[in-house]
């Protein structure tokens, strides 16, 4: 769907002072501060959680729930919502346009930082087991039925936005770096296949 017809101005600042276009996201400029910033100021639950529960805290704990090859695809499976914000599903489906701003805006996101289009289904599901455990935990009420997700035995203890943007930026550093190496040890494989061959 082309949303050119709006033609009115489509971008707005990020944090670090760059300017991020929606009808063209794949063209902007942003890092992942910007990310972990914007992530750690986004409230879950359209902000009516009993505390304040940021999106990059649910994201961090998404990605420690998947095995290692995936954890970074689960620490970022959100971070589209830095730009286009967490919308409640029901709201959502009453607009179609922004679906389509959605999924261009998480196609860029996700190419930026060399990841697939397309989650992985143990992405999903951790991403239902956290939501079950944030319901359990800041809402007092659950939306699925009787033992169809089981939630964590753990609680969930809500962190300050600076602590959650920190411990963000710690968990993609330190997955990126294993990516970094694991991929590195690929290369080394290959060219010791080709030397000895």
């Amino acid at each position: 769907r082309n949303l050119e017809h709006l033609n009115m101005q489509a971008t707005i600042r990020t944090q670090s002072g760059n300017e991020f276009d929606f009808l063209h996201p794949q063209e902007s400029v942003f890092t992942i501060q910007d990310i972990a910033h914007a992530l750690a100021h986004e409230c879950r639950f359209a902000g009516h959680s009993s505390h304040f529960y940021s999106v990059a805290e649910h994201s961090l704990l998404v990605s420690q729930l998947v095995p290692d090859d995936i954890a970074l695809q689960a620490l970022l499976h959100d971070a589209g919502e830095a730009f286009i914000k967490d919308i409640p599903k029901p709201l959502k489906r009453m607009l179609p346009d922004y679906a389509v701003i959605e999924r261009r805006v998480e196609a860029a996101v996700f190419a930026r930082f060399g990841l697939p289009a397309t989650l992985p289904s143990e992405v999903k599901d951790a991403d239902l087991v956290m939501l079950a455990t944030e319901q359990r935990d800041l809402m007092g009420v659950t939306d699925f039925p009787t033992g169809a997700v089981q939630p964590l035995p753990t609680r969930i203890y809500p962190m300050p936005p600076g602590v959650a943007k920190n411990m963000f930026l710690r968990r993609y550093h330190e997955l990126t770096r294993a990516r970094l190496r694991l991929e590195r040890g690929r290369d080394f494989e290959h060219d010791s296949d080709q030397l000895f061959r």
